[in-house]
């Protein structure tokens, strides 16, 4: 029964949210810093879980075979290189590390 509470919080809770949205006026939506920050905060979450699930495992910090693949697809991006060729880079050098490590 706590199971079916919690789904229907989470559905109250979702049409609150995008009720909200389509409540707030158009003027709002309209101001440079609202269009700003509509723009950045994708690209901030992204990051963030990015970053989680990297250097995550659980409640402890840990550097392996992930960090290196980031690195390459950094490397790939700084060189300016097609989106597949990015996630290209980062998939052969994680599992090339992995490979390694044993």
């Amino acid at each position: 029964m706590n199971t079916w509470i919690a789904i229907a919080a989470t559905v109250l809770g979702c049409y609150a949210v995008k009720l909200a949205g389509l409540l707030v006026p158009a003027g709002v939506l309209e101001r440079p810093l609202v269009r700003r920050l509509a723009a950045l905060l994708p690209v901030a979450l992204l990051a963030a879980l990015t970053a989680q699930q990297t250097f995550a495992d659980g409640h402890t910090l840990v550097l392996d075979a992930r960090a290196a693949g980031l690195g390459a697809a950094a490397v790939a991006l700084v060189l300016r290189a097609p989106f597949l060729v990015v996630v290209g880079a980062a998939v052969l050098v994680t599992a090339g590390v992995r490979a390694i490590a044993g």
